[in-house]
């Protein structure tokens, strides 16, 4: 076993852990809400109004109802758009993308940038690693200066705080 910390990957920490940051992006999180409506709204308006032709075909109300399911599964995967959030506290950073929620103890964050050109924000890990934060993106514009300025003054009160004590 190594002595160097890593990742926790296990279940995200308690709210009241990570209190003193929160941010999420806005203009992603409704642009998904309002396209997975309206993929939501398509399936089902077309599920409900095929019913047969002239062509021979008969849909069955299982057919129906499977492209209305169909219709809900594929807006539900849009909604995942909406989910990335980012919180940060004196635990450290937990960062939650499209799928899962991982905390980065300060310990092992080296920096938080956000490269010129760059989409995402991103926490910089040990062996040039690092963890894209898709709760800072360029398209928030303003929001996301502040959220990120916000976390660099994080990192340099509790980052540089766990790195000097643990150089010693």
């Amino acid at each position: 076993m190594t002595d160097t910390p890593s990742a926790d990957r296990s279940a995200a920490p308690a709210p009241d852990e990570l209190v003193v940051l929160v941010a999420r992006p806005r203009r992603t999180s409704r642009v998904a809400v309002v396209a997975a409506a309206a993929i939501a709204i398509f399936w089902v308006t077309i599920a409900l109004l095929l019913h047969g032709d002239r062509t021979g075909v008969y849909f069955r109300p299982a057919d129906q109802v499977a492209m209305a399911v169909f219709g809900l599964l594929m807006a539900g995967a849009v909604l995942l758009l909406a989910r990335p959030r980012l919180r940060a506290g004196a635990a450290g950073i937990a960062v939650r993308n499209v799928l899962g929620e991982k905390l980065y103890p300060w310990e092992v964050v080296e920096d938080v940038s956000f490269p010129p050109g760059s989409s995402f924000a991103r926490i910089e890990l040990p062996d040039d690693e690092y963890a894209t934060i898709l709760a800072l993106q360029s398209t928030d514009g303003e929001r996301a200066v502040t959220a990120m300025d916000r976390l660099r003054e994080m990192y340099r009160t509790y980052g540089d705080t766990t790195r000097s004590q643990r150089d010693r």
